[in-house]
């Protein structure tokens, strides 16, 4: 919880006229190119790759200028990835904000979700002390749509296969562009029957 309430002091004092204006229509056209994974309105039909759709712009714009980052700087900085390293390192910060603020105006299509196991939803809402695992409700709120402001990104019927693989990705600190480490610490303590647990709960929050 320490680091929780750092997190938020730090947000707090982020200057968001820094940021680039997003227009939603130019970055329907930029969008063209994403389609083929993320689909044409950001409901990915493919399991592995992420549905952007009503997702935060600027979680959005995070992630694609921390993908930018790592592509620049050969992963010292930044979040890792080969495939979206090389769709962002030639964007611009205004082609960042235009893509965001799109993906964020379509609407979010629920998935069903089938066999989810009780061990999921108690992690979520509780967490376990006895494992110092933090419930998931206290960042991502009880329907999983996040907070904007605080950062923390809408997880609502995602790809329970790409939630699986993010969660084992902080586990194993592959992907540590977390705020304050936060996910890092979480998933950590994450065995992998908690991590299957989660991923179909998660994706069946809509």
């Amino acid at each position: 919880m320490k680091k929780l309430a750092l997190a938020l002091s730090v947000l707090a004092t982020i200057s968001s006229p820094a940021m680039a204006e997003g227009n939603a229509e130019a970055g329907k056209t930029k969008a063209i190119v994403c389609s083929a994974c993320h689909g044409v309105d950001g409901n990915s039909m493919i399991d592995m790759y992420p549905k952007l759709a009503g997702q935060h712009s600027t979680y959005l714009e995070k992630q694609l200028h921390d993908f930018r980052s790592a592509a620049q700087t050969g992963g010292k900085e930044g979040r890792m990835d080969p495939i979206m390293g090389g769709m962002s390192v030639a964007l611009s910060d205004q082609d960042i904000a235009d893509l965001a603020a799109f993906y964020a105006s379509q609407e979010n299509k629920d998935i069903e979700v089938k066999d989810i196991p009780e061990l999921g939803a108690q992690l979520y809402k509780t967490g376990d002390s006895a494992r110092g695992i933090t419930a998931c409700i206290a960042c991502h709120g009880p329907e999983g749509k996040g907070t904007e402001l605080a950062g923390f990104p809408a997880i609502n019927s995602q790809h329970a296969n790409y939630i699986k693989i993010q969660l084992n990705k902080f586990h194993d600190t592959n992907r540590n562009n977390d705020l304050n480490g936060m996910m890092q610490d979480v998933a950590k303590k994450l065995n992998a029957a908690d991590i299957e647990a989660l991923s179909k709960y998660i994706s069946s929050l809509n």
